[in-house]
């Protein structure tokens, strides 16, 4: 579908939810609505609610922005909506979306694809710990994104807190070994890499406080990495994008230590869209402003079952 033809199909820029990350998907999907309507799309905005379905048919709804983060959004749930429906979506179909949003899945899947990462355990509500890597180690939710429910647990004593802190969130929760390095993320458009950028946050790691204030973190592109570093976490970001069937784009999470070894953090289906977010500005380095990332996003919308 060309340009033109998409400018005659209703749009519905899905954003807000019912997630945690709630505040960051009314942001993206402002920054989304505002980009379509300033380029002449008949575009609409949707807070998405459990009345999903009955406004997409009140608004005669022909295709679908999806612009939402976190579980009810990003999990697949309302991708298997649009499905039914016959509307075709921007993004990861139904089963990419389930695998990235559920960390321990994912990494099923990025181990038998052969990609690095941080040695880890599998803990769930009720189970006695065994902790099975040395301090410091990463607890954090199967099923969050923006680090929600994150916390690296130096001592015996912050165990306990940082444990209660991640099953807030979820029934299932991982515990990472450290990792020393730079915090580097892939930005993914039509299945290539665009480049990777550098965050050196201003906290003690790029936490939700970090990821959403203006100057929490300072952004370096392209990362400052040796090329053939460089070159290698381009093609692992593609690798892992590939790995998990993810469609179209996506923002693809390392940490690069000293020698250069690139581990995979995890894979985001639905990046954010807001003027701090990483995968425009990866874009704009690349020579793809905003409207155009957005177009080609819509351009890619489809129905993948």
């Amino acid at each position: 579908m060309t340009i033109d033809e998409l400018k005659t199909k209703k749009i519905a820029v899905l954003l807000g939810g019912l997630s945690a990350e709630r505040e960051v998907s009314l942001n993206s999907g402002k920054a989304v609505l505002a980009s379509l309507q300033r380029q002449g799309y008949d575009a609409v905005g949707i807070d998405v609610g459990r009345d999903l379905a009955q406004r997409l048919v009140e608004e005669k709804v022909e295709r679908a922005f999806i612009a939402l983060h976190g579980r009810f959004g990003e999990d697949g749930s309302v991708q298997g909506l649009l499905e039914l429906m016959g509307v075709p979506y921007t993004g990861s179909g139904v089963l990419a979306s389930a695998l990235a949003i559920d960390k321990v899945a994912a990494k099923v899947m990025f181990a038998a694809a052969g990609l690095k990462l941080a040695p880890y355990q599998v803990l769930r509500r009720g189970e006695e710990l065994k902790l099975e890597n040395p301090l410091p180690v990463v607890v954090k939710p199967s099923k969050e994104g923006s680090s929600v429910g994150v916390s690296i647990v130096k001592e015996p004593g912050q165990m306990e807190k940082a444990l209660e802190e991640a099953f807030r969130y979820d029934a299932e929760i991982l515990i990472e070994a450290f990792i020393s390095g730079k915090e580097v993320q892939v930005g993914i458009l039509d299945g290539r890499a665009m480049g990777a950028i550098e965050i050196v946050p201003k906290n003690e790691f790029y936490d939700y406080e970090a990821k959403y204030t203006d100057g929490g973190a300072e952004h370096i592109l392209p990362a400052r990495l040796p090329e053939s570093v460089y070159q290698a976490v381009l093609k692992e970001g593609e690798k892992a994008h590939a790995a998990l069937g993810c469609d179209c784009y996506s923002r693809v999470d390392f940490l690069v230590n000293e020698k250069g070894e690139c581990y995979l953090l995890e894979v985001n289906t639905l990046p954010g869209m807001t003027d701090l977010s990483l995968l425009p500005e990866i874009a704009r380095g690349s020579g793809i402003d905003f409207d155009q990332l957005v177009t080609r996003i819509l351009l890619a919308a489809s129905l993948k079952i």
